[in-house]
């Protein structure tokens, strides 16, 4: 008899959250890869907006969905965490009930194993708690944790997380680890391929409705940004061959006839010629009738006016770059990815390829120790004079990355102790003189986007 393992896609505890194209992707391939095996895959998706039983609960809101597939998750309002008292915020849920999740749960018979994902490192309420459910109603089922969460935190993860296993290894690669962990629990998955090979297409199928793949061309990131864990998590950059990629793309559309497609990539835009523009070249010659997004953010430079003409004719829609700041000092300190005027000149590209401005947002990071409000603000007109969307992305301290020793000094939060404290929503590297101009600033933003 094949083993039956559980996969489990935990609960968002925090503030505030939204659904940008947001899947669990490194457990969607993990479970098309253990398929391969001959495992049978059980996927609880605490984060299902789809799930239909959800519209049964009478004290819920039907959460807002927008275009692409993108919207607001099912919340219930809960108590916040002893280490936030102080914080005057609504704290939430965010997901499936908890009665919901239980009752799936019990539903699986005799599984062999858990394992539960983990993605922001102060998601961890979330991550712990469906554990100890898992604990709870399957008391003899072991638990394994991975993610972004348990790499970063990995002695928190051991201490706080309850999972009897915490790895932290990143796929492809991790899964020789993995495996070991399951054969040390007498669980027979007999290996398919090798640790390098590719894996199987991620298992979106998984998923209660499809209204949109992610896709990942490539791991890593060249760059080595101060505040972004990326060459920690990956480092090595690696991208796969594009004409894969297409075939994907192509899978996923003529299968279930998915139209929306969001790229996961760190840098996907570089190298241009001998990647991205392979597949979008492909993408336009075969006129596929499909909309990609960019959650996360593209690199100014490589937006010359031929790369802007194939994003707009193979079909993007949403485009967000990675400004940082108008800064050009700080900028150098952060990474140096952008010259003066070459931010501008990506604008005219995109706009002369075709994309309308309200298409094109721009990530100005706010809350980085010793970063000032004043500062934020210049950044926020400037973006403003150039006539595109300007997007705030609150800085999340980490460990890990080059950043982590000024966030430990300039931070009055225990960052090191309990990453409860690396929520952005609390911008945990500024002082109170800075955060008491937040207001100020928001303000302006909803000014420059009445404006455009």
């Amino acid at each position: 008899m094949s083993p039956s393992l559980v996969l489990i896609n935990p609960w968002i505890y925090d503030f505030a959250a939204y659904d940008l194209w947001a899947k669990p992707l490194g457990l969607l391939y993990l479970a098309s890869y253990l398929r391969s095996c001959g495992v049978t895959v059980h996927f609880l998706d605490c984060l299902d907006v789809h799930h239909p039983e959800m519209k049964k609960v009478p004290s819920l809101v039907q959460p807002v969905r927008r275009s692409y597939g993108t919207g607001k998750f099912w919340k219930e309002k809960i108590p916040r965490p002893p280490a936030l008292p102080d914080v005057n915020r609504s704290y939430s849920r965010y997901g499936i009930t908890e009665h919901l999740f239980i009752r799936e749960l019990q539903k699986i018979k005799d599984p062999s194993a858990i394992l539960v994902t983990s993605l922001m490192t102060y998601w961890y309420p979330g991550v712990r708690e469906v554990i100890a459910l898992a604990k709870k109603h399957l008391p003899r089922v072991p638990v394994i944790l991975g993610g972004i969460y348990a790499r970063l935190c990995r002695e928190h993860a051991l201490k706080w997380s309850g999972a009897d296993y915490v790895h932290s290894e990143a796929l492809p690669q991790g899964l020789e680890s993995l495996f070991t962990i399951m054969h040390r629990l007498d669980i027979p998955v007999p290996k398919k391929r090798s640790a390098n090979s590719p894996l199987p297409y991620p298992a979106f199928d998984l998923l209660t409705m499809m209204d949109y793949v992610c896709l990942l061309t490539s791991v890593g990131c060249p760059y080595r940004c101060k505040y972004c864990a990326s060459p920690f998590l990956n480092p090595k950059f690696m991208r796969r061959d594009p004409m894969k990629v297409l075939d994907e793309i192509l899978h996923w559309q003529r299968r279930y006839g998915i139209k929306d497609f969001a790229f996961y990539d760190d840098a996907l835009l570089i190298e241009p010629h001998d990647h991205i523009m392979v597949l979008l070249g492909e993408v336009v010659k075969r006129k596929l009738d499909i909309r990609f997004h960019t959650p996360n953010a593209l690199h100014i430079r490589e937006i010359t006016a031929d790369l802007a003409n194939l994003l707009y004719r193979s079909g993007f829609r949403t485009i967000r770059l990675g400004l940082e700041t108008s800064d050009m000092k700080m900028h150098n300190d952060l990474g140096g990815k952008i010259s003066p005027g070459e931010f501008e000149k990506a604008i005219l590209n995109l706009t002369e390829a075709g994309f309308v401005k309200e298409e094109i947002g721009a990530y100005i990071l706010m809350g980085l120790p010793g970063q000032k409000a004043d500062s934020i603000m210049d950044t926020i007109r400037f973006v403003g004079r150039v006539g595109v969307t300007p997007y705030l992305a609150e800085y999340s301290p980490l460990p890990h990355t080059p950043m982590w020793k000024d966030a430990l000094l300039t931070s009055p939060y225990d960052l090191a102790s309990e990453p409860l404290f690396h929520n952005n929503s609390l911008l945990p590297c500024w002082g109170e003189d800075q955060k008491q101009k937040l207001s100020q600033i928001k303000r302006l933003v909803r000014q420059i986007r009445s404006n455009l």
